[in-house]
């Protein structure tokens, strides 16, 4: 794409009066340098400090910024070891011991912005670039609802071949498409911002929830690394998720990708924007937190030599801050993580994890088996199949949940916030994840993994209260004389 054409494009896409309403003397609501201030000011904090701070997590209070700046910058590791366990029981008491599981689907690697940090970067011309057709869709998803799965976060390149009427093209197609007893149930997204008159049609359309980071919330580096393109501007793509609510779209998820400046300076960066969507709309803040790592990508320097990577060690304390942070929000760990930091990391507070993960675009119906890094975004550090996935969580304790009840019983928005606040998430999603889990093991598990799995059910029945177990029983027993899609 030319420069006159770019310049055009970018003119066009953005509307600044849909980013005024929310300015404050036009500055956004992250501030450099009282961040920085923050991070040095709340250095070598007492442990008495630090176990007050526990409690009022443990109380599910969202942690004012120098609470969670106290607790970045935690050197003792006693207390850390006091924060993972915490942290853990934080996550159990809110959700349970359930993990939902999804895959993600690439729809197009066509985008016009110049990320320094992307395999998909319109001036790598190393990358295969491709958009799927609508029957394109169809396969790639009947190739997810035959390996089982019933949750999907799908994911456009930011160009115009993917606007909104092509996004609604392929959502309509995804809901539509069912193989045998399977079917995908919800259909989150991950796309580029929108104005309030698109996320309406997402809106209508049925969306779950919409994703869009901000990659980095430090404006020096968010300028250095997005030189050109529609995601250049910073204010647009900061204020995506409050045009989303704006329109309708009650369920949002932020994220950060952890590499690209000091990983302290971002979980601070997520929890003022958590705070910020919480103060626009009646303490709505975001439904899920991601907080990926930079990974190597093809013919892209910066994935590999970036002066901010994220050691493991720290990779851990950054999910756990950010679980204590937030205590009732939702927490997406993926399979760019390799599967030993997947393990450790769902101890600390993780509610969601991808399996079966292919990132290219085509790659489920096409079936390649290597990574292909001429075809993707990034490499990925774990490709397990998603029965693997599933048995390992089983043996953890963790039941996999495909539920989708919730969404469409109304929980989202306002509604879910007031009762994950509360600690209540668990009362309706454990059974649901429960019948959810069953018919996975009937349907698509290995005798192995349905062996493992049946044991953890009758488990967990025992833990459901009296009210509700015995209609949970005879929704099982219907499951196993062909029932389908039952819920709480």
């Amino acid at each position: 794409m030319s420069a006159v054409a770019l310049k055009r494009l970018v003119e066009t896409a953005i509307k600044e009066d849909e980013v005024a309403p929310y300015l404050e003397g036009g500055d956004d609501f992250i501030k450099d340098d009282a961040i920085e201030r923050l991070l040095r000011e709340h250095r070598n904090p007492s442990p008495q400090r630090v176990r007050d701070i526990l409690d009022r997590s443990l109380a599910l209070e969202r942690l004012e910024p120098h609470e969670t700046a106290a607790l970045l910058n935690v050197e003792d590791e006693n207390l850390w070891e006091a924060m993972f366990a915490t942290a853990g029981e934080v996550k159990n008491r809110v959700y349970g011991p359930r993990i939902v599981t999804f895959a993600p689907l690439y729809c197009s690697n066509l985008c016009v912005n110049s990320c320094a940090y992307c395999a998909f970067r319109a001036e790598n011309t190393a990358e295969k670039r491709r958009k799927l057709s609508i029957e394109e869709v169809r396969r790639e998803t009947e190739a997810l609802v035959s390996t089982g799965h019933k949750r999907l976060i799908v994911v456009y390149g930011e160009h115009p071949s993917s606007d909104i009427d092509y996004i609604a093209a392929t959502i309509r197609t995804i809901y539509e498409t069912k193989v045998g007893n399977g079917e995908i149930r919800r259909v989150n997204i991950n796309a580029a911002p929108q104005t309030i008159a698109n996320y309406k049609v997402l809106k209508e359309i049925g969306i779950g929830t919409y994703q869009v980071f901000q990659e980095t919330y430090h404006h020096p580096t968010y300028k250095r690394v997005h030189p050109r393109g529609i995601k250049a501007n910073y204010q647009w793509r900061l204020y995506a998720l409050h045009r989303a609510q704006e329109a309708g779209v009650d369920d949002v998820a932020i994220g950060a990708l952890f590499g690209l400046y000091d990983w302290k300076f971002e979980v601070m960066g997520l929890l003022y924007h958590a705070i910020d969507l919480e103060e626009k709309f009646g303490g709505v803040g975001p439904h899920t937190i991601s907080f990926p790592r930079l990974e190597p990508a093809a013919n892209t320097p910066l994935s590999v030599n970036s002066p901010y990577k994220v050691s493991d060690k720290d990779f851990k304390r950054l999910v756990t801050v950010i679980r204590l942070s937030v205590p009732y929000t939702g927490m997406i760990i993926t399979a760019r993580e390799p599967a030993e930091i997947r393990r450790d990391v769902i101890n600390v507070g993780c509610t969601q994890t991808d399996a079966s993960t292919r990132i290219g675009v085509g790659a489920y119906s096409e079936r390649y088996d290597a990574q292909q890094a001429e075809r993707q975004q990034f490499l990925l550090g774990d490709t397990r199949d998603l029965d693997e996935v599933i048995r390992e969580l089983a043996a953890m304790g963790y039941l996999t949940s495909f539920c989708t009840a919730g969404y469409r019983c109304g929980r989202t928005g306002s509604y879910f916030m007031n009762i994950a606040k509360k600690g209540k998430v668990h009362h309706f999603c454990i059974p649901n994840a429960i019948l959810t889990f069953k018919e996975y093991l009937l349907d698509y598990a290995s005798e192995e993994t349905r062996e493992v799995g049946e044991k953890l059910i009758e488990r967990r029945i025992e833990n459901v209260p009296d009210n509700i177990r015995s209609a949970l029983k005879e929704r099982l027993e219907a499951i196993e004389h062909g029932a389908r899609d039952l819920r709480f």
